[in-house]
């Protein structure tokens, strides 16, 4: 398993910010947000360094900037499921949060854009998270600002694709198609069998998909014994028969 704060594509430079004091220099904040434009481009993520962009804004909150906080928490949906979209929402704002609690926080996110993007997008994730895949393309499918959110990700739908082919690589051995279809958002049976075929490997055979045996999806029998020998109590025993002091 790959450290937390690993990233392979991570560049030198951002690599020695990370590991010295630069890291909670406010002027670094350009040099972070360059280097989310260009994880969006070529399709990396880098969770440390962009959790550490998120705490610069949380301590000078004059030097967000609204669309690159958004990209940081649409790439984070495309690695799911894991922690990382908790992690960057938890250090926003407490009035960005999708349940405010106080009065004011309800009232800022009336009125904020960026605090809507942020709400809508933690409504994906929620769906991701609880596998309601067919729900999360309808959701995404059902507002425009879903489709401005998301364009600065090159290739996102192709990632959250992928990324649901892999949870269900790891709970069926077969699957109807129009299933799959719907999960993956694909139109036609042609596109569902190129995808299954170029990207998973998977089979279409009329109106099933087969996914190969993994270590996940495999059925295995497990048999557990212990083995109890008279030697293990031998102490309880001879204390049986120990005369009281």
């Amino acid at each position: 398993m790959v450290a937390f704060d690993k990233c392979e594509t991570r560049p030198a430079h951002i690599d020695a910010i990370l590991n010295g004091l630069d890291r909670y220099n406010p002027e670094t904040t350009t040099v972070f947000q360059d280097y989310v434009a260009q994880q969006c481009e070529d399709r990396s993520f880098d969770l440390y360094a962009n959790l550490a962009l998120l705490k610069l804004y949380q301590f000078n909150p004059n030097l967000l900037q609204a669309d690159t906080v958004t990209n940081v928490l649409v790439k984070a949906l495309t690695v799911f499921p894991s922690p990382a979209f908790s992690l960057c929402l938890a250090l926003l704002p407490a009035h960005t949060q999708p349940f405010p609690t106080t009065s004011e926080a309800q009232a800022a996110s009336q009125t904020s854009d960026f605090v809507e993007s942020v709400q809508k997008l933690s409504r994906l994730s929620t769906l991701l998270e609880s596998a309601q895949y067919t729900q999360f393309w309808s959701t995404l499918n059902s507002d425009d600002l879903y489709a401005d959110l998301t364009a600065d990700i090159a290739g996102f739908e192709e990632l959250i694709r992928i990324r649901i082919a892999v949870e269900v690589g790891k709970a069926f051995r077969t699957i109807t198609a129009e299933s799959l279809e719907q999960w993956l958002d694909l139109r036609s049976r042609d596109a569902l069998a190129k995808f299954v075929a170029d990207v998973c490997s998977w089979k279409v055979e009329g109106d099933v998909v087969r996914v190969p045996t993994n270590k996940e999806n495999e059925a295995r029998s497990e048999v557990k014994s212990e083995r109890v020998g008279v030697d293990m109590f031998g102490r309880v025993i001879r204390r049986g028969f120990e005369q009281p002091a």
